[in-house]
């Protein structure tokens, strides 16, 4: 009979290296960047492969810049997000265009009615000028992708957005609601649609879904019991809104007081 004693040490060392193998092979590996490298690769276009580039996008551009410079309504004065202290005329335009093009979809769809409209100051990124309105107006004013959303609030949430922009101190665009600042700061006098605020009502609330999602620190909205998106962009919003039109109104009823 072959003795295997003298093996068993060297299977046990065997078994032992395989294991630590394994274990060391399949750990994870860090890596650690050590060094950026790079050239720098001059464009030499040849003359005549420029205007063949030029050539072929220019049909493009001269489509798009047609469709962009369409003139869809007349503007009788400039309106300008910088001037006013607590509301300006473009920012209350643009709550009664999303409030007014937001309800017919609302209504549509949910057989409800939207209350009101909050949106915020920085997303009016170019005044409305005199003149005529086009297309490009309004991509201009709005640049971004943001789609137009329908928010459920119970009337608590309505304070916490009255003291909101008390305390921004912003002129956020706003329609649909009026309230007079008091002397210690607070909001009093809340209406909504022309009746006192009643806290304990749900209501439906037109906003923008960056706004939403508790951009600019509009965290009331977060407390949100219902959310419709009406996937309707902010922009296409005014350019619907601007080829209804002829002359497009200048809002200039007051919406927030102070003492």
């Amino acid at each position: 009979m072959v003795k295997l004693k003298k093996y068993n040490g060297f299977l046990k060392l065997f078994v032992i290296f395989l294991t630590l193998f394994f274990v060391f092979s399949c750990s994870q590996k860090n890596y650690n960047l050590t060094k950026i490298e790079g050239k720098q690769l001059p464009v030499t276009e040849k003359d005549n492969q420029t205007r063949e580039i030029e050539n072929f996008i220019k049909p493009y551009r001269d489509h798009i810049n047609e469709d962009l410079d369409n003139i869809l309504a007349y503007c009788p004065e400039t309106l300008d997000k910088s001037t006013g202290k607590w509301q300006t005329s473009i920012g209350n335009l643009m709550a009664d265009i999303c409030l007014q093009k937001g309800n017919h979809i609302f209504k549509a769809r949910e057989k409800k009615e939207i209350d009101l409209c909050l949106l915020n100051h920085g997303g009016i990124r170019a005044i409305l000028p005199k003149g005529n309105v086009t297309t490009r107006t309004a991509f201009e004013i709005m640049p971004f992708e943001n789609n137009l959303v329908v928010l459920a609030l119970k009337g608590d949430q309505i304070l916490e957005m009255t003291s909101y922009i008390i305390k921004e101190k912003k002129p956020h665009p706003l329609s649909g609601m009026t309230f007079t600042i008091s002397k210690d700061n607070t909001a009093k006098n809340i209406q909504i649609q022309g009746k006192p605020l009643d806290t304990s009502r749900t209501y439906y609330i037109a906003t923008n879904d960056y706004l939403a999602n508790g951009g600019d620190s509009m965290n009331f909205f977060l407390k949100s019991i219902q959310k419709y998106d009406l996937n309707y962009k902010l922009r296409n919003v005014l350019i619907d809104y601007f080829k209804e039109v002829d002359t497009i109104p200048v809002p200039k009823d007051i919406r927030i007081t102070e003492e």
